[in-house]
């Protein structure tokens, strides 16, 4: 999966910020018990790979290339974890893997570190508002112990903003030293907020984030988790649309997957699964009517292969099914059309004033891809991300998010990862092998 990094170029200077923020000194041995050689520390430094591009711009005005803050275990740490109390939240919407997540950082607080208090806050941002009476749960590792095995999130979820000063007010009524947030772009925005209110009233609360989105699309970060375990999902919705397609003369299988704003999970599948003949999503325009849009080609599809499997992202084609006036959700999000729907009836309508009988199959797998338990792909990574995020927490780093980027784990500011939202490079190999897989072609009247 591509990085993305030429968005670089996009970023002006003040923006490319990489310093990682640090509540004091750190004059607490850690309890960890390992091989000197394991810790690091803060001036270990991770070169990003960029665009040649890029690189040549860099130094042809004597500039070195960007580095990164090297996640990991401290020899040395900021808080004394026999008098730390931790708190987990997860926000937006559900992914695979954020129990996974959760039980690894209260396996490594509990166990690595000897933290002993840690509370799960109920239903997103809504458990600090004391208005909604949400209970906190205590997480020990007996509750944990099996939660990898479910999918959601045992702690519960909620979108929607809510009062940045009530929530620090539970933090402080709660004595709470350390947040970790897990959830996407809103999520995040959200947590920049908490730790600005924390520096404000001057206090020690360490607020750390873990990247949650199933849609991959979180700026400066390979891979989110839950990305692998949706596109294997979507993987057996495409298999079963290809079988019926298969099944009858001009069968069409037709499969909507998640994507509000980027193409991953419809492009990864597509290359994943070769009986994919289109695949639409939010990056790349498309037309539907004659003579070179998405319905003569499919038409031709049908002439010379008698069957067709479309994959679309959710967020493809919205300039046909956008609401207006635009809606939004509770978190502000803008409320997409429903793309899939408006296919299915469109390629019906075209080959009935044709007189072609076609068989269309429509497999929307969006909620089941969304809820299910972890792959073990996603398991490992999420242990990892768990871990990190706790050792960046107990070193009293804060406003950062642990990335995943150029196969090295890193610490990234909040406000860095809030600058842009990652896409499909429509010029990079990822897409040019998606094309060549299916063998579309341009689905534009010019």
């Amino acid at each position: 999966m591509e990085c993305q990094l030429e968005l670089l170029e996009e970023i002006s200077e003040e923006e490319l910020d990489l310093h990682i923020e640090t509540l004091g000194p750190c004059k607490v041995d850690t309890p960890l018990q390992k091989d000197p050689l394991c810790y690091v520390t803060d001036d270990m430094r991770v070169s990003l790979k960029l665009s040649e591009a890029y690189l040549e711009k860099s130094l042809s005005q004597g500039k070195l290339p960007p580095t990164a803050e090297l996640a990991g275990p401290r020899p040395k740490i900021y808080f004394d974890p026999s008098k730390t109390r931790a708190a987990i939240v997860t926000c937006g919407g559900l992914c695979p893997g954020i129990n996974d997540v959760i039980r690894s950082i209260v396996l490594t607080l509990y166990y690595s570190y000897g933290v002993r208090h840690i509370f799960g806050i109920r239903y997103g941002l809504q458990g600090f508002i004391p208005k909604y009476g949400h209970d906190v749960l205590e997480l020990t590792p007996e509750v944990v112990s099996n939660i990898h095995e479910l999918g959601g999130t045992i702690l519960g979820t909620s979108r929607g903003h809510q009062p940045i000063e009530e929530i620090v007010d539970a933090l402080e009524r709660m004595n709470v030293q350390i947040l970790f947030m897990i959830g996407g772009d809103g999520t995040f925005r959200a947590a920049n907020k908490i730790k600005e209110e924390i520096d404000k009233r001057q206090l020690k609360i360490a607020v750390v984030a873990v990247p949650k989105t199933i849609d991959n699309d979180i700026f400066f970060i390979s891979k989110t988790f839950g990305f692998d375990t949706a596109v294997e999902m979507a993987c057996q919705a495409i298999r079963c649309a290809h079988t019926e397609a298969i099944a009858a003369p001009n069968g069409i299988g037709l499969v909507k997957v998640m994507g509000r704003y980027s193409g991953f999970i419809a492009a990864a599948a597509t290359l994943a699964r070769k009986e994919v003949n289109f695949c639409l999503i939010p990056e790349e325009d498309f037309d539907i009517e004659p003579p070179q849009g998405l319905l003569a080609a499919l038409e031709r599809r049908l002439e010379t292969r008698k069957h067709a499997v479309i994959v679309v992202a959710e967020g493809a084609g919205q300039k046909y099914v956008r609401p207006d006036p635009p809606e939004y959700d509770a978190s502000g999000n803008l409320k997409l059309g429903d793309i899939g729907k408006f296919l299915k009836e469109k390629i019906k309508e075209y080959f009935t004033q044709k007189g072609i009988e076609i068989y269309l199959r429509y497999i929307d797998p969006s909620y089941i891809i969304r809820s299910v338990p972890a792959i073990v792909d996603d398991r490992i990574y999420c242990g990892f991300l768990g871990q990190y995020a706790t050792h960046a927490a107990m070193a009293g780093k804060t406003g950062l998010m642990v990335s995943y980027l150029n196969d090295r784990y890193i610490h990234v500011p909040l406000k860095l990862a809030v600058t842009r939202r990652k896409h499909v490079n429509l010029k990079s190999r990822f897409w040019q092998s998606v094309l060549e897989s299916t063998g579309q072609p341009p689905l534009k009247n010019t």
